[in-house]
């Protein structure tokens, strides 16, 4: 039977009306009709209303002793998590021709506060990504013959490589599935045009140009701007069985134009990259650097007119812009290329953009009292908000003759220290992340703050949840002060990719649910249970199914193997038609991390996805009367698919279809027979993919059951399913006949008369 909370007393309103009614013969006979709106009856409610909102309480004590268990346990509830993003900043004001370095912790204008995490430079450019575009073999012979004139104008004697010039990221717009800028580009080079703002005549336009350049080198200041990138590498499904391990950087430089020795030479300086601010970790994730720019007098562009450049865009010079009204307002060109002698091909990513920043969903709160101590023991301060960020906060504590004094967070109060002394002078406190608590020592177990001293937030970061997990396009405005304190012009927000990672606060009702678990495994994972529970407990993911095969080695495809244990793990995901749910790198780089940290030092651990095998299916049914023919068929159809899905609600028991179980014709005709207006299964066909193509399997028996057998590692992905009202099952995937064209006639279109 359920273990459930014992109710101290049952008793309700009305049971305690009736039994105070069901006493008046005993206590007082003389009152005979006890009826309702009687002064007498009006007062026997009034107290069991009392009595009811008593017993109320009372029967509150066990769930205040589960709450007492959960901290005896050390399981305070899990805060919540805050959405994460990357925008880009640009003056909303084109008049504005300075650059300004802005404070972190802006604050973006958003359905839920956002704030920027880091200190950026604004400058007053926009930037706009090329390629040279490697001609197709089609396009080659096609302009075979205006290449050869080019050949001939430009006098170049050896072979010629023909471009054209292509935009990336067009209209600061993602690219979601990626773009491979090094791989489809002919130099292996991604060029950035740095333009200035437009000026409000043509004939300003050189003048603008002129303080765009100033505002990129410092200006008077003596001291060159840094450049703010914002950098997305196109995030994919690691290969089957890959060995995900910590991201690597890409060996790549960052070159700026510059004037060589004449009007038409072209030269070229490196910049260097701040690596404290590079949270790319060198392109290798999602994240912003900063290039550390030259001085005014060096930044410098080619002119793209072939008139006074007739070089222009050849060789090892940037592409050619034809656009007139864009090459009026160039300033300079970023050019992103491979390492020398690194052998870097491919670069693929999602986005790209300058005067980048990133940002996530907290808000921050400073220099606010949160109350005065009573001298007492185990005091507790409530904190502005709850969800607060462990990382940002500080706690002061008035002292007498010395002010404000920073102390410190312990995980917990009573193993602060072995040595009395020390625990008893201690400037510690315990936090409630989730709560938003702080509670100070008892004077053994830490120190208490000294009666009537103020207790004071100094900072701190509050927020998350899962309301943050905005689409692109959902922030427009940034409100920020700039390093000097004073107030920033006003700034737009390009928001090119949605923002995620934002999960809500633990409820107590979950968190009760991981007390059996913790009892068990207590943070460490030593059995497969241990190994399934952890990973639905994993933070910033939303784990749809766990299988733990231990003594399996991905790789290598063999099991038995000492020390190893897998995780298949797989995102939760609503019955969909295929593609079935995949694990990203994100994904199974943050489980692993996560489990990595509670596995026995000996264990060689690997997170890995499943592999799925294609499927195909045709089945044909007749039908009872009264039923759609249309809504039946699509019943089957979804019938089949939700039982072959590898997540809940799928397979046999509902819990995702078997790892390694075989496809059995005979059990899917057992689910279509279940579906209603089913009157009689006519037959079913399996299918498997070979060669981008589908093959019917052979039948294993006389009566034609079939069986798609799968390894364990392997689950079956429904790529195809027909189902039709007819005699038999469809031999056949790729066309379906029109049941209503006629075999023995040639339809031929006739021309109308026109008067």
């Amino acid at each position: 039977m359920p273990i459930l909370p014992p109710s101290l007393d049952d008793r309700r309103f009305d049971d305690l009306v009736e039994d105070l009614i069901a006493r008046i013969p005993a206590h007082t006979p003389e009152w005979t009709n006890p009826r309702l709106g009687d002064p007498g009856r009006t007062l026997i409610e009034l107290f069991a209303w009392m009595g009811d909102a008593l017993l109320y309480r009372a029967n509150l004590i066990p769930e205040r002793q589960r709450l007492v268990f959960l901290k005896l346990l050390g399981m305070g509830l899990k805060p919540a998590l805050p959405a994460r993003g990357i925008v880009s900043l640009s003056f909303a004001q084109e008049t504005e021709l300075g650059g300004h370095t802005l404070a972190p912790l802006g604050q973006l204008k958003a359905a839920v506060p956002f704030e920027t995490l880091a200190e950026t430079t604004v400058l007053p450019i926009s930037a706009e990504a090329y390629i040279k575009r490697r001609l197709s073999s089609a396009e080659l012979a096609k302009k075979s013959d205006v290449l050869h004139g080019l050949s001939r104008i430009h006098n170049i004697s050896g072979s010629l490589k023909g471009y054209e010039t292509t935009p990336v990221f067009a209209g600061g717009r993602a690219e979601p599935a990626g773009f491979d800028v090094f791989g489809k580009s002919a130099d292996r080079a991604l060029w950035i045009a740095l333009f200035a703002p437009k000026a409000p005549k043509p004939e300003d336009q050189p003048a603008t140009n002129i303080a765009a350049k100033a505002a990129m080198g410092g200006g008077d200041t003596g001291l060159p701007a840094l450049l703010s990138v914002g950098i997305v590498p196109t995030i994919k499904a690691p290969t089957l069985f890959e060995q995900v391990s910590a991201p690597t950087s890409v060996p790549v430089m960052w070159e700026m134009t510059t004037r060589g020795r004449t009007e038409r030479e072209t030269d070229y300086l490196t910049l260097g990259v701040d690596g404290s601010t590079d949270t790319s970790k060198g392109l290798a994730v999602a994240g912003t650097l900063r290039l550390q720019l030259p001085d005014e007098s060096l930044i410098w562009a080619p002119s793209n007119d072939v008139g006074v450049n007739p070089r222009a865009g050849v060789g090892d010079v940037p592409p050619r812009l034809d656009d007139a009204e864009r090459a009026s307002r160039l300033v300079g060109w970023l050019r992103l290329r491979p390492k020398t002698g690194e052998n870097v091909t491919h670069l693929s990513l999602s986005w790209l953009g300058i005067n980048a920043v990133e940002i996530d969903q907290r808000v921050t709160v400073s220099g606010r009292v949160l109350g005065s101590s009573t001298g007492a023991a185990d005091q507790v301060f409530q904190l502005p908000l709850p969800s607060v960020d462990r990382d940002s906060l500080v706690i002061q504590v008035e002292e007498a003759g010395r002010g404000y004094q920073n102390w410190y967070r312990v995980d917990d109060l009573a193993a602060i220290s072995g040595d009395v002394n020390v625990a008893r002078e201690a400037p510690a406190y315990e936090l409630d992340a989730e709560a938003g608590t702080v509670r100070f020592g008892d004077g053994v177990r830490g120190r208490v703050p000294e009666r009537e001293m103020r207790v004071r937030l100094a900072v701190g970061r509050f927020g998350g949840g899962r309301a943050g997990n905005l689409p692109a396009g959902s922030i427009a405005e940034l409100t920020a002060r700039r390093i000097d304190g004073r107030a920033a012009p006003a700034i737009k927000v390009n928001q090119p990719l949605s923002l995620g990672g934002g999960e809500d606060a633990e409820t107590l009702a979950i968190a009760e649910k991981r007390i059996p678990a913790m009892m068990r495994h207590r943070d460490r994972a030593v059995t497969e249970e241990d190994y399934r529970r952890l990973s639905f407990e994993a933070p910033a993911i939303d784990v749809g199914r766990v299988e733990v095969m231990p003594r399996f080695k991905p790789r290598d495809r063999r099991f038995n193997v000492p020390g190893v244990v897998s995780v298949m793990a797989l995102p939760a995901a609503t019955l969909a038609p295929a593609p079935n749910p995949r694990p990203d790198r994100p994904f199974i780089e943050r489980l692993h991390a996560h489990l990595s940290a509670r596995t026995p030092l000996a264990t060689e651990l690997y997170v890995i996805g499943c592999e799925y095998v294609p499927l195909g299916l045709s089945v044909a049914v007749t039908l009872r009367e009264g039923f759609a023919r249309d809504k039946v068929l699509l019943e089957v159809r979804e019938a089949l698919r939700r039982l072959l899905w590898p997540l809940a609600p799928g397979g046999l028991d509902q819990k995702g279809w078997p790892l390694g179980r075989a496809i059995r014709s005979r059990e899917l005709e057992v689910e279509v027979s279940r579906v209603a207006g089913v009157d009689e299964l006519r037959g079913l066909n399996l299918f498997q993919k070979h060669n981008d193509d589908w093959q019917k399997l052979p039948a294993i028996a006389a009566d034609g059951a079939q069986i798609l057998s799968l390894q364990p590692w392997q689950l079956p992905e429904l790529l195809s399913v027909i189902a039709v009202d007819g005699p038999s099952a469809p031999t056949d995937l790729r066309a379906l006949p029109n049941p209503f064209a006629d075999d023995h006639a040639v339809a031929v279109p006739v021309v109308p008369e026109l008067c």
